[in-house]
């Protein structure tokens, strides 16, 4: 077919064939197009043994080749941030290639030296809320299969009461064989035991199987080929979302449980039936301008829930800031349902204005909590905890971030908990993290930011003991994890690990002292000695290692550089010596040579909330100006530039050399040309070329064409999917209109690194690091510096719009924008992506 399809009215066009490789679809102003390699997934299984709450968990991965030509098979998986990797492999042909853990410069060096040689290697990670990503890829030749194993370790956290397991499954198709087991044993008993999942229909919730008795739980959940499709003979699967696990154990009265393996004990502490302590929380809350719209009506929800859930017996204040300190009231005052109803009708009028003084409105509240206590206002039997929420960096007064964490750090002293929740992008997490000592989390900038506040809050809103030390007397233990707590609230559970000397079970003794209770409890306490069946690589010393690196990581944060360097020194020792990947280590992977193509080494890092550099897999789009935005679904976050030219300037956008798959888009000026003014450039049209498929297409704000060497087209499904819009932007005082093309790459999963041009450049990730965040010239408006690629370039805090979600009004996305025509984002410069053909290559 090669009649010109309008880009009007709604019209589906529908191909399909033997070999079914192109399918575009059109309505209203909207064409689809989409780009598949032949690759069947045939297996998944996730296999998680869990061991007193420690859970290790192999994901497995099967995929054949089916064309008759090799090329790239992506195994992604996606695994809880609080877990290390142990280890990764792949199969192919028979051969095993196994993942080092290395110290991160010796694996920066050996990446540095593949990238020199001409090899690809990259980062494979992507941090997002609960989760963060593994990705790789691999050439696998003709007709040939890839075996992919991933083993990771985590102490599960108890939160609320329960334990969870979160397993993320997205295989995207149906798969031959698909099974999720999980085998749970908890010695001290199994009090229940739930299995659900995001995506489970009523069809497929009969498949969850369960089996519990006292100690031993069994999960499992596997549906056939059919079972996991959409509709009988559909592509699409219903396997899309999180598979969750929660389960809790038995507890009895006393210092906790106590579980001894091979020389290493591991001591788990959460008494039951305890009577929650009265607290006395001061809100700092953050209502400068940035916090303006959905931030601000989000945080006066969770707030006016928040206070709801006070006791009486507690004791609160508000502050407020901007550059200015405003106090509901100077004094703490009690939670009665009086003083409750006058706040929240208080925190309803709350508006964002002004700049952001963080020092002195945290400085504000300790005084003030100081100050009760001393005067003997409040409970002698009580926590002092300040909840601050803030969405920026500090503009006003004390700017310094050093400073402001030793005047908080001063000023506390040891006498209070500061929680620090950062809202959104923009915040510095890392000063915050630092500034409360670890007690940061970060608030995703969502649609439900205000259940988010609430379920950090409900954590931390019952504290039941204060200053909790677990003491080990005697000689009997050596190498303990951290043993003092400042509370334990409601839910949670203190875990602590260490060596026995000489396995010197006799001479071991607990003792727990704490507030909260009348008498300490030393004696009464038990031990266990798990059964050897469900131990997985001695369990206890790998539980004890995984809290010592996490503590030791957590304790360098802070004090002097001596001490930071001395436990940084320590975690990265056991770190390498446990292969676990964590801030200090990365896992080397190197590929195998094939007739395409160099062997390659291939990095895996652990990322922190704040870290970077980080790689992701991007949403690519192109509308507007021309504006280019690079959007990073992980982290809510974007880069973008423009790129200006004159009209009928054509720019190579995408190039694959593999596969002779290419983009070029062309520039048009604006219909009506203001004299001596600035000329508007927009995309008018964009050519489509696959050379070994012989497939072009043409799309102009006119029409479109589609040949496939003289005929009309397949189908092409599942890999590299792009949207293209057509825009219709009216000056009504002039009664003009023009006429422009919007280009979105919604998928590029299956393009390799190969891939360039001026967006492909990006299909594979790029790595970043943002810091030295400061106000900039504009009110509220944010800069930057950004370390990418080698270069140091200024960024500023902008605002684009995407409309491959709504493409009539489109969304604001905050983005990170780079000057210049992207001169250091891009490689080389604007210029060197100009073509002298729409059809031709750079």
């Amino acid at each position: 077919v090669s009649s010109l399809v309008q880009l009007v009215g709604s019209v589906t066009f529908k191909c399909t064939g033997v070999f079914p490789r192109l399918c575009f679809r059109f309505w209203g102003r909207t064409l689809l197009f989409f780009l598949t390699v032949m690759v069947e997934v045939h297996s998944v299984t996730v296999d998680c043994t869990v061991t007193s709450r420690f859970a290790h968990t192999v994901m497995t991965s099967v995929a054949l080749n089916r064309a008759n030509t090799s090329q790239e098979i992506f195994f992604d998986v996606e695994l809880p941030k609080t877990a290390f990797i142990t280890n990764f492999s792949m199969e192919i042909e028979g051969q095993v290639y196994v993942g080092e853990v290395k110290e991160k410069e010796k694996a920066k060096q050996q990446y540095e030296k593949a990238v020199s040689s001409g090899q690809t290697a990259g980062l494979v990670k992507a941090s997002g809320r609960k989760m963060e990503k593994f990705s790789v890829s691999v050439n696998v030749a003709a007709s040939s299969n890839v075996t992919f194993i991933l083993t990771y370790e985590e102490l599960l956290q108890r939160k609320m009461g329960k334990y969870e397991i979160l397993t993320r499954v997205k295989p995207k198709e149906p798969v031959q064989e698909f099974k999720i087991v999980a085998d749970i044993y908890e010695p001290q008993g199994i009090a229940f035991v739930d299995a659900h999942a995001t995506f489970l229909s009523n069809d497929l919730l009969p498949l969850v199987e369960k089996t519990v008795t006292d100690k031993k739980a069994h999960i499992s959940f596997s549906p056939t080929l059919e079972q996991q499709r959409k509709c009988p003979g559909c592509d699409g699967t219903l396997i899309d979302g999180d598979f969750i696990i929660e389960y809790d154990v038995n507890r009895e009265e006393g210092p906790g449980e106590v579980q001894i393996v091979n020389g290493y004990f591991v001591h788990f502490f959460a008494p039951p039936d305890l009577p929650r302590v009265p607290k006395n929380v001061v809100f700092v809350i953050d209502r400068s301008g940035s916090m303006a719209g959905k931030k601000i009506k989000q945080t006066r929800d969770a707030m006016v829930a928040i206070l709801r859930d006070l006791h009486e017996e507690d004791h609160f204040a508000i502050i407020l800031f901007d550059s200015d300190i405003t106090l509901w009231k100077d004094v703490l005052t009690k939670a009665t349902k009086e003083n409750v109803a006058d706040a929240i009708s208080y925190i309803r009028t709350l508006k964002e204005k002004g700049a952001t003084d963080i020092n002195s409105a945290v400085l504000r509240a300790v005084s003030m909590l100081v100050r009760e206590r001393e005067d003997k206002k409040i409970p002698k039997t009580s926590v002092d905890m300040i909840i601050l929420l803030t969405d920026g960096m500090p503009n006003h007064g004390v700017s310094d971030l050093k400073t402001i964490q030793d005047n908080v750090h001063s000023a506390i002293g040891g006498k209070m908990s500061l929680f620090c929740l950062g809202f959104g992008n923009d915040v510095a997490h890392s000063f915050l993290e630092v500034m409360c000592k670890g007690l940061a989390r970060r608030i995703y900038e969502a649609s439900d930011a205000d259940v988010q506040l609430q379920g950090f809050y409900n954590e931390v809103s019952s504290p039941l003991l204060l200053e909790v030390d677990l003491r080990y007397p005697g000689n009997a233990v050596d190498s303990v994890t951290k043993k003092h707590f400042n509370q334990l609230f409601n839910g949670s559970e203190i875990v602590v690990a260490g060596q026995l000397r000489h396995k010197d079970v006799d001479n071991f003794a607990v003792e727990v002292l704490a507030q909260g209770v009348r008498n300490r409890h030393v004696v009464d306490w038990k031990v266990t000695y798990p059964d050897q069946q469900y131990i997985f690589e001695d369990f206890t010393e790998h539980l004890w290692a995984y809290l010592t690196v996490q503590q030791l990581l957590e304790d360098s944060k802070i004090g002097p550089q001596d001490e930071k360097d001395v436990l940084t020194a320590r975690a990265l020792d056991m770190s390498v010596r446990y292969s676990f990947v964590t801030p200090l280590t990365s896992l080397v992977v190197t590929r195998p040579e094939t007739e395409d193509r160099p062997g390659s080494a291939l990095i895996a890092d652990k990322l922190t909330e704040a870290a970077s550099p980080i790689r992701y897999y991007y949403l690519i789009e192109m509308d507007g100006d021309p504006h280019f935005l690079i959007e990073l679904p992980d982290r809510n976050d974007a880069l973008c530039f423009n790129i200006n030219d004159k009209p009928g300037t054509i720019f190579n956008l995408v190039r694959h050399s593999g596969s002779g798959f290419m983009v070029n888009g062309e520039i048009i000026g604006k219909n009506e040309i203001v004299p001596a003014g600035k000329v508007n450039t927009y995309f008018g049209r964009f050519d489509i070329s696959h050379k070994k498929l012989g497939v072009k297409m043409d799309v102009s704000v006119h029409n479109i064409s589609v040949l496939h060497d003289g005929k009309h087209v397949m189908t092409l499904r599942h890999s590299i999917k792009f949207m293209i819009i057509k825009h219709t932007k009216v000056w009504k005082r002039r009664h003009t209109h023009q006429d422009y093309l919007g280009f979105y790459t919604l998928d590029s999963h299956h393009i390799s690194a190969s891939a360039h041009g001026l967006l492909g450049q990006f299909y594979q990730g790029v790595e970043f690091e943002v810091a030295d965040l400061r106000p900039g010239e504009a009110q509220e408006q944010l800069d930057a510096t950004m370390h990418v690629k080698g270069q140091t370039v200024n960024v500023t805090r902008h605002w684009q719009k995407d409309f491959s979600r709504n493409v009539r009004d489109g969304e604001n996305i905050p983005c990170w924008f780079v000057n210049d025509d992207g001169a250091g984002l891009i490689d080389g410069r604007a210029s060197d992506y100009v073509v002298s053909g729409i059809f031709n290559s750079v």
